[in-house]
C-alpha cells in the first residue's frame, strides 16, 4: 500500500518555479503562487521564482541557469503547455532531457482526466531529467498545478514516500557522468 512511512526524515528539495506567461506578474500569477505555497507547506525550499515570456529563448536560458545550479534539486514550470500558437515551453525544455518522463505525462493526464473530463486531452505537460535536476513542466492554470502537485508530485518529492519516490535515487541521477572508465579498458 503506498503511503508515507513516518519512520523516516523528511528531505528538504530546493525547488525553481518558473512561470511561462506573456501577461503575468508576480502580484497576478495564481499557478506560481499555488506552487510556491504547496512546496513551502510540504517543508521544501522555494530556490528562485522567475517569470518569462512565452519565448522558447527565454525559457529554455532560465530553465538552463538552474540545471546548472547544483542547489536546484527540482524545477516546476507553469504555463505554455497548451496548443495555441505562443504555447512553447515543451519545445523549449524538451531537448533539455537526458531522460523523459513519459510516465509523468501519463499519470497527469489520468489526475486531469478524473477533474475536466475528456479536456485533459488539450495538455501537453511533461517531464524529465537534466543535469541532474528533475524538470515537470505543468499548465498555466492554478487547478492543474494543485492537480498535479496534490496527486502526484507531493508524494514523489518526498523522501518517505513508499514503494519509491524521486528523491530516494537523486543522488544518481548524474552517476553516467561520474563513473571511472572500467578497470583495463582501452576506449
Amino acid at each position: 500500500m503506498p503511503g508515507i512511512d513516518e519512520t523516516k526524515k523528511f528531505v528538504p528539495l530546493r525547488i525553481a518555479v518558473l512561470t511561462v506567461s506573456d501577461t503575468r506578474e508576480f502580484a497576478d500569477d495564481k499557478s506560481g503562487s499555488t506552487l510556491v505555497e504547496r512546496i513551502e507547506k510540504a517543508g521544501h525550499v522555494l530556490a528562485d521564482r522567475k517569470i518569462v515570456k512565452d519565448e522558447v529563448e527565454a525559457i529554455r536560458a532560465q530553465v538552463k541557469a538552474w540545471i546548472a545550479d547544483k542547489g536546484i534539486d527540482v524545477v516546476i514550470s507553469t504555463g505554455g503547455t497548451g496548443f495555441t500558437g505562443r504555447d512553447v515551453t515543451p519545445e523549449a525544455v524538451e531537448p533539455l532531457f537526458e531522460k523523459r518522463m513519459d510516465g509523468f505525462a501519463t499519470l497527469f493526464l489520468m489526475v486531469s482526466y478524473q477533474k475536466i473530463g475528456t479536456s485533459a486531452i488539450q495538455t501537453r505537460a511533461t517531464a524529465g531529467v537534466a543535469n541532474a535536476t528533475y524538470v515537470f513542466c505543468l499548465p498555466g492554470s492554478p487547478g492543474a498545478c494543485k492537480d498535479a502537485w496534490d496527486e502526484i508530485l507531493v508524494h514523489q518529492l518526498d523522501y518517505r514516500y513508499r514503494p519509491c519516490n524521486f528523491v530516494e535515487i537523486l543522488p544518481r541521477l548524474d552517476e553516467h557522468l561520474r563513473r571511472a572508465k572500467a578497470q583495463g579498458a582501452t576506449a
